[in-house]
């Protein structure tokens, strides 16, 4: 796990890579990377490669960044762990063609893939990660992001040169880089609390999509492909028993497990005492010879909005005889919090839960553990979340055989009695329109309420235009290709391509990353998620019972008062928090932010931090505190 940075010049300018500048772009990623830093520049001083180290895979000098091999045609940056990377060593050492000079570095293994397979290496790599590679036989620079999304890679093309990285802050290094804010990234994040790959909130700085790749020519020439998408792998289990099908999702998931216990440095599991991180420690802790270590984040006091989860996880901890470690967090933490909350976000992430996430990284930094494993994603492919129960009968409302001018009619009444902005008007605007009723499970803000908050020159700007633009090539993509159409099927897809890679996915990396602590997600290896999306919907939320088949899979595995309890998100008592010193300043902040920019409608933003006091009102706050923290 490490952090990556570099550029290339395109033969049409007269850029030349400086090492200086290089390493101010690598060094800005140093607390990804506290173990070691390492440069590389062409010959000709068109390319230069950086890179941050954070030792988990072949702790040996010899497996330092950048890495090349011994021809020069090939040179490598790379951020992530390719988990299956033994196998792949033993099969392309049998080819007896390459010369390797570490022991069992993964990164090794990537170089000799591309020389053997080319960009088509990457159907064979199973982990996550972010790859930077030179090709200086065909002058061509790769840029990849893996398949779901779990690490990221940022990047910005400006005219005569192209720059990456694995954060934002890196590129800012580069004075060719004007600090402005993309007001249509900014329309979409007020939708989805994140801003949708491939847009960033930076003017001119891009993200690659998850599953994708960029390939750069020496003379500018672009091109971008998705290599991966879950409906090309998928085999509907259709025919297949229940216990059939649980038995397989145990198998892979314990083999997903295991395969993400590979280290050469401590591992551990963020552990709340739910199905999915209670499975992954009981998993974890198979053939362990002492006991895994564990950390648990609670909150002092009581809070109605939010109930302490911390008994149930020591339960997991005592059954599966793990070393269990947990922190109570404090609304003074918060204030800790804030100030560097936008530097290590780079751009917002509008989840409450990055707070909780941050400390619990670092509660397991402190005790000596440097790798961690953790449950995202399960929630997304079993259907985890109540709402999601609503949406689904919503949906099926709306195959009634309503005429959409009677749906028009209808709204047009909502805002006639002044209900225009509530989520019952944007559903029916979506059924009248002929769009699916869910979009993201991170949308916060209806279009009609995102229209007031808006300030009047952006409401000008974006009338008539909603974030509808964003779902639909998923939604295109889903009617082509899924092989079963499903309500559910979409909504996991959905999220797949926008909540999990842009918002979760990046919480994790941003807040775990800053402690230099590297994060693996069991739930999101590649070969689950396809298996997961194999499952019919009828077996997936059988009876009405959320996530069915993998309580059905892990009964036995975990205690039965953990699977048949009530869900409860990891979220924060901001609410109570609301009243108190934390109120007072978030109010304050956020009319300072509205007098000094033109982006928000004062009066509107203020009601709604008023009347929320929760997530929407963090997702203005956010944004606020982003804006001050890179661009005033």
């Amino acid at each position: 796990m490490c952090g990556i940075a570099g550029v290339l010049g395109f033969d049409k300018g007269s850029f030349r890579v400086s090492e200086p500048q290089l390493n101010r772009m690598r060094d800005s990623l140093s607390r990804r990377g506290p173990d070691g830093a390492g440069s590389w520049i062409s010959p000709d001083q068109r390319v230069g490669l950086g890179h941050r180290r954070l030792s988990i895979i072949d702790l040996s000098e010899k497996a330092s960044q950048p890495m090349g091999v011994e021809s020069g045609r090939l040179q490598l940056v790379f951020n992530g762990e390719i988990y299956n990377h033994a196998a792949l060593r033993k099969e392309l050492e049998a080819k007896g063609k390459y010369r390797w000079k570490t022991d069992h570095s993964d990164t090794e293994v990537i170089l000799h893939a591309f020389e053997e397979w080319g960009i088509g290496c990457l159907e064979r790599l199973r982990g996550m990660f972010a790859i930077g590679l030179w090709d200086a036989q065909k002058r061509e620079l790769w840029l990849v992001r893996d398949r779901v999304g779990e690490k990221p890679l940022y990047y910005s093309l400006m005219g005569d040169r192209i720059v990456f990285a694995s954060e934002i802050k890196a590129l800012l290094e580069d004075p060719g880089l004007e600090r402005a804010v993309d007001e249509e990234a900014f329309f979409h994040y007020l939708s989805f609390g994140v801003t949708p790959a491939p847009l960033t909130l930076f003017k001119g700085v891009k993200k690659l999509p998850a599953g994708s790749w960029l390939k750069v020519g020496a003379d500018g020439a672009v091109e971008e492909n998705r290599y991966w998408d879950v409906w090309d792998h998928t085999q509907p289990l259709k025919d297949v028993s229940e216990e059939e099908i649980g038995r397989r999702v145990l198998d892979e998931l314990r083999t997903s497990v295991e395969m993400r216990k590979v280290s050469d440095v401590p591992v551990g599991v963020f552990l709340s005492g739910g199905v999915d991180s209670s499975t992954n420690t009981a998993l974890f802790s198979e053939g362990e010879g002492k006991g895994v270590k564990t950390f648990c984040i609670g909150y002092e006091g009581e809070h109605p909005s939010y109930k302490n989860e911390n008994g149930y996880a020591r339960m997991m901890a005592e059954k599966a005889g793990a070393e269990y470690h947990e922190r109570l967090l404090k609304e003074e933490d918060l204030f800790e919090f804030l100030p560097r909350m936008a530097r290590m976000m780079d751009e917002p992430l509008a989840d409450p839960a990055c707070f909780p996430v941050f400390y619990v990284s670092k509660l397991a930094r402190d005790n000596g553990v440097v790798v961690c494993q953790v449950g995202e994603g399960a929630d997304e492919l079993f259907c985890g979340y109540r709402i999601w129960k609503k949406f689904l009968e919503l949906q099926a409302l709306d195959r009634w055989p309503v005429p959409r001018i009677a749906k028009k009619a209808g709204l047009g009444l909502l805002r006639l009695l002044g209900l225009g902005r509530t989520p019952a008007a944007e559903r029916l605007r979506r059924a009248a329109e002929g769009q699916p009723i869910f979009w993201c499970g991170s949308e916060l803000i209806s279009e009609a309420q995102k229209a007031r908050l808006l300030s009047p020159r952006l409401r000008e700007k974006f009338k008539g235009r909603t974030s509808w633009e964003v779902i639909e090539p998923i939604r295109r993509r889903f009617e082509q290709k899924a092989w079963e159409k499903s309500d559910l099927h979409w909504m996991t897809y959905a999220d797949l391509n926008l909540k999990l890679p842009e918002l979760f996915l990046m919480r994790v990396d941003k807040m775990s990353m800053d402690v230099a602590l590297e994060c693996r997600v069991p739930f999101l290896d590649h070969k689950f998620v396809e298996l997961a999306l194999s499952i019919p919907q009828s077996v997936i939320f059988k009876d009405g019972v959320y996530k069915s088949i993998l309580k059905k899979a892990v009964r036995g595995l975990i205690p039965d008062e953990l699977i048949d309890r009530r869900k409860q998100g990891f979220g924060v008592p901001l609410y109570e928090w609301f009243f108190g010193k934390f109120g007072q300043r978030a109010r304050a902040d956020l009319e300072d932010f509205c007098r000094k920019t033109d982006f928000l409608d004062p009066k509107e933003a203020v009601r709604v931090l008023e009347e929320d006091k929760g997530p929407r009102a963090w997702l203005l706050l956010n944004f606020a505190y982003w804006w001050k923290e890179f661009l005033q």
